[in-house]
């Protein structure tokens, strides 16, 4: 399982530098126009993790293979993408494709970039999300009611349907309908309909707010994100605020010179990093890890994953033969050095298909023929 992520927004506000640096390589065209993405870009980003290379000393092995996200740099959208303005609808298409939608908000001041309908990050986020709701309702108003003698799950759908074109018009995301639904029954059968129709306005939602690094230096961090809290009606842990062209320069420096890059910057870390953690926190994902000779490797799940979920997700036949798992926690690993002194001072539990996952499980399943 991977993460996917759209990065989305008006054009010229950050979106292919913020993507540039993300793939360590300059890998999206940057330029000063409109459309310069014209195909999306996508790359394959590593989650770093440094409990791999811990665990990668212990078991002697030098194969890492961390989780990883996948980015993906979608051209800027305008005012009438809905309706195929600035080559909007193949836009929007791509966005179906991502588990979660990154707004990149322009805040910065920088007369040599032109402004293609950037005024400021709370009406450029109304722009965009006025277009995603417009599309949703395009793609509701083609959905044809049933009539006669249907069964039972196609009324249920039709009404979940009216529910979320009610919800639309209103100005209502589809999200919001849907998170109505959390607590009760129903919330699996909205989300179903959302995914099967693809529901842009569905989808969980980040904000990399893009300031300037006089902005960025000026004040804290926290002081700057409760500066859009307040604007954007956000919740804090979905609101990043972060320089995108710091973070391109970081993105060619060595992991010592970033680190002192973001000292003299006055930063405990990096965007890079808070964006890669709020995205696993937006879906609610964490890592299990595994620790052997060939390889350590992290695999993404989803909280409240169990053991034989977690087991398809290493090779889908697992999930059928799984007898058991052997599980240590990753401190308990690391202070007694592996599996052999962990199962001696009875650390290692063996535990059965329906345990609940932890992150940071160190994990042996056990396979059966």
């Amino acid at each position: 399982m991977s993460l996917s992520v759209g990065i989305v927004g008006l054009p010229n506000v950050g979106k292919s530098t913020l993507f540039n640096a993300l793939l360590k390589r300059q890998a999206a065209l940057v330029a000063n126009y409109p459309f310069a993405t014209i195909e999306p870009n996508i790359g394959v980003v590593p989650v770093s993790d440094e409990r791999l290379d811990q665990l990668a000393k212990i078991v002697d092995t030098t194969v890492i293979k961390p989780a990883v996200v996948n980015f993906v740099d979608i051209a800027g959208l305008v005012k009438g993408a809905n309706k195929g303005e600035g080559l909007g609808n193949k836009f929007l298409s791509h966005i179906r494709e991502a588990q979660v939608i990154c707004h990149v908000l322009r805040a910065f001041e920088n007369t040599d970039i032109i402004r293609e309908g950037a005024v400021s990050p709370k009406e450029d986020l109304e722009t965009i999300r006025m277009e995603l709701q417009l599309a949703d309702l395009a793609t509701l108003e083609k959905q044809v009611e049933p009539k006669g003698n249907t069964d039972k799950k196609a009324q249920e759908k039709w009404q979940i349907i009216s529910d979320y074109k009610r919800g639309l018009s209103q100005g209502v995301p589809a999200l919001e309908s849907l998170e109505k639904h959390q607590v009760t029954a129903e919330i699996e059968p909205y989300a179903l309909v959302a995914k099967e129709l693809g529901l842009l306005t569905a989808k969980s939602e980040l904000f990399v707010v893009n300031v300037s690094e006089q902005q960025l230096t000026a004040g804290s961090i926290e002081a700057l994100t409760q500066e859009f809290v307040t604007e954007l009606g956000q919740s804090p842990a979905k609101i990043l605020v972060m320089c995108n062209q710091i973070e391109n320069e970081l993105s060619s420096l060595s992991l010592e010179d970033q680190k002192l890059y973001l000292k003299d910057l006055g930063l405990s870390q990096g965007g890079l990093e808070r964006l890669i953690a709020a995205a696993y926190q937006a879906l609610g994902l964490q890592s299990f890890l595994t620790a052997g000779k060939k390889e350590v490797r992290a695999w993404t799940i989803t909280k409240g994953t169990v053991a034989r979920k977690a087991a398809g997700v290493i090779h889908t036949d697992f999930e059928k033969k799984m007898i058991s798992a052997n599980i240590v926690k990753f401190e308990d690993f690391v202070a007694l050095g592996g599996w052999k002194a962990a199962k001696e001072i009875g650390k290692l539990r063996t535990e059965g298909r329906d345990y609940v996952m932890q992150d940071g499980d160190v994990v042996e399943f056990l396979i059966g023929s």
